[in-house]
């Protein structure tokens, strides 16, 4: 069946009596029919607007109603199109070179109208199953073509949450992938920033083999890592032994100061276990940490197909100055840190301290547990 109406219907006879019968027959029977008076007239017509279904006399001057069946299986875009032959000649004789033809069917003449409409309707019902493979075969084609590029876009987002994953706790990654990239965009917010160094690094990589170096930092990184995933930070930096993480960004946090300081401590506890074994093999190393609250402007930089998301700010630099000073096993934390906290931890005053780019001496406190 044609998909925006009745089914079309092609006469082809040059006989116009023929054709009248039959146009008019299928016409008040619902159908909608056209005639062609020879068989170029009906190649014509095919090739401008495929019908549904061809009734073709066989005896035509010019092409035969052979000649067209063939024609029309020779087009691939007509090879399944239903064709019926009409003679009056003898039955066998024509149903054989009729099917060598590629005929799906005949009616003997004079046009029997019952058997006629049993016929037309048979084969319309073959063509619309027809045109139904013809579509679903369609439909795959095109996701088979578009299935590189549907690929490539999950590898790429794949690939986008492997890297977020380098700085950003599993659950912040979700979201962000999901849809919630708007929160990368540059912005202002205050956190609670930890920075966080080793003592006596520099000695180590002055008298340690460089193998030495990588395996501390990669047993460092890690201890340290799972803490902040842990404590839902988000990772800004690993350089070298220096880390900096902060809370209450991307996604809010209520007790921003409390977060940071609690994994501050959860860090100086764990790190004995790695110290111990480079301790006995003739390595003093510690762990210094420094946790400042304020503002900063957080945002993704760098270039295209190598971002990081940053926080700038007199907040950042305050925490690194807070570590500089801290000694080995010491977490410093500042004014705005140590208000939030002081009922809830054992902390007590080291400062004011002169720290490098501040004019002023700097208020500091060595938080040495939780209350």
């Amino acid at each position: 069946m044609s998909q925006d109406g009745p089914a079309r219907i092609l006469v082809v006879d040059d006989t116009a009596a023929n054709v009248k019968l039959l146009v008019d027959v299928l016409n008040a029977t619902g159908y909608v029919a056209s005639a062609a008076t020879s068989g170029e007239d009906a190649l014509e017509q095919i090739a401008a607007a495929p019908p549904d279904l061809v009734l073709l006399d066989i005896m035509m001057p010019g092409l035969s109603g052979y000649e067209v069946c063939r024609r029309i299986r020779e087009n691939p875009e007509t090879g399944l199109l239903p064709v019926v032959l009409c003679t009056s000649l003898d039955p066998q004789q024509e149903r054989i070179k009729g099917i060598e033809a590629g005929a799906d069917d005949f009616i003997t003449k004079p046009i029997n109208r019952p058997e006629l409409m049993a016929r037309v309707k048979s084969l319309l019902r073959i063509k619309s199953l027809q045109d139904e493979v013809k579509t679903q075969a369609a439909q795959l084609a095109e996701l088979n073509r578009t299935l590189a590029q549907r690929v490539e876009e999950q590898v790429s987002q794949i690939e986008r949450l492997g890297r977020l994953k380098g700085f950003f706790s599993p659950p912040l990654v979700e979201a962000i992938v999901n849809g919630g990239e708007s929160l990368l965009e540059t912005h202002r917010r205050e956190i609670s920033v930890v920075f966080l160094d080793l003592r006596g690094f520099t000695a180590f990589t002055d008298n340690a083999e460089p193998e030495e170096v990588m395996s501390l930092l990669h047993e460092y990184h890690a201890l340290m890592g799972a803490i902040v995933l842990e404590h839902g930070g988000t990772l800004e930096r690993f350089a070298g032994d220096a880390i900096m993480v902060f809370f209450n960004d991307p996604l809010p946090v209520a007790r921003p100061a409390e977060q940071a300081v609690r994994m501050a401590l959860a860090m100086q506890t764990a790190f004995p276990a790695l110290s111990t074994p480079w301790r006995k093999r003739g390595f003093d190393l510690d762990l210094g940490c420094g946790v400042a609250q304020g503002y900063a402007t957080l945002g993704l930089i760098g270039f295209e197909g190598r971002r990081d998301y940053a926080a700038i700010g007199n907040v950042t630099n305050l925490a690194a100055r807070l570590c500089s000073e801290a000694t080995g096993g010491q977490v410093l934390v500042d004014r705005k840190v140590m208000a939030s906290l002081e009922d809830h931890v054992a902390a007590a005053s080291v400062g004011p301290l002169t720290l490098k780019g501040y004019a002023h001496p700097v208020p500091a406190f060595a938080v040495e547990r939780w209350l």
